[in-house]
């Protein structure tokens, strides 16, 4: 029987997944275009910038959320491997330091071209692109940090993240840090803009998929604007409600007692009707007994607007 076992080896690593996704990193080029297209006015910033990016990336891919934890990376082996000497977490706070909004935009067209890369290999003739929103908590009194929508800490500060991503290749397109009280829609018709000017060479059918933090007619003028499609979650809105549960409506019934239609309409805000595709499922016994004795509020109605 074992009673005890001893790691001695000099080479051992609690990080040896690292060793796939720096050697995935490198093979699709992502290390040659950020030391080629990202450039710092400094040439002594140029210099280092590789050591420190590869540093974060380490950390990314370990899930430090705290630069002091990426001390739990100095010295590992695996790492010392790919060249990569991981700094004091003050050294690497003072390089952050230097970007601006010019840097972060080579950073954003650098992630462009590896998705466009990605993109060709899989040779795909349409992506489904999906748009959500995250909350990330925050102790203390960061820049842009503020009280907003916070339910992982009631009250705290944080940030409001952005972002999109392809479902069919399951990478991520782009995004942004936004105010912690930012509204969830806020600035998506000028995502929308600029992933479909980053893709209009690739001849992709494009469809964006979004909840309905983004049911908004100017971010679906924009869509239809590039010709692309979309499927948008609906707020159950009266004037929609209205519509569906007049008796005329006539429901299909599918699977697990889920029933569908479609209908055409217009919010008072629109300029034009849009198609919407509205499924309905039976409330718990339980709820339907405090109902009234309308049908309509025996069910839970789901809108979703499509073109």
């Amino acid at each position: 029987m074992i009673n005890k076992i001893e790691f001695s080896a000099k080479n051992l690593t609690s990080n040896a997944g690292l060793l796939l996704l720096l050697e995935h990193a490198s093979k699709n080029g992502i290390f040659y275009l950020i030391d080629h297209d990202l450039v710092f006015e400094n040439a002594s910033t140029n210099k280092i910038k590789m050591n420190h990016i590869k540093t974060m990336l380490c950390g990314n891919f370990v899930g430090i959320d705290k630069l002091e934890r990426l001390k739990l990376l100095q010295n590992d082996p695996l790492i010392n491997e790919f060249n990569i000497s991981i700094k004091e977490p003050e050294t690497v706070s003072r390089f952050l330091g230097n970007f601006n909004y010019k840097t972060t935009q080579m950073l954003r067209e650098i992630n462009f071209k590896v998705f466009r890369k990605l993109l060709r290999k899989k040779k795909l003739k349409s992506i489904t692109i999906d748009i959500d929103s995250s909350v990330v908590n925050v102790e203390g009194h960061q820049e842009g940090a503020v009280k907003g929508y916070n339910p992982k800490k009631l009250g705290n500060n944080c940030y409001n993240l952005q972002f999109a991503f392809c479902d069919e290749i399951k990478a991520y397109l782009t995004g942004y840090v936004r105010s912690g009280d930012t509204y969830t829609s806020n600035g998506t018709a000028e995502m929308i803009k600029e992933i479909c000017a980053e893709l209009k060479d690739e001849g992709l059918e494009i469809t964006f998929r979004m909840d309905s933090g983004y049911f908004d007619d100017k971010i679906l003028e924009t869509i239809e604007s590039f010709g692309c499609t979309y499927v948008i979650k609906g707020k159950e809105y009266p004037t929609l409600v209205e519509q569906v549960t007049d008796p005329s409506i006539v429901f299909v019934t599918g699977e697990a007692g889920r029933e569908t239609t479609e209908l055409t309409a217009a919010l008072n805000t629109w300029d034009k009707a849009r198609r919407f595709v509205v499924s309905r499922v039976l409330k718990d016994e339980k709820d339907r007994k405090q109902l009234s004795f309308l049908e309509s509020e025996a069910y839970d109605y789901f809108f979703f607007v499509t073109n």
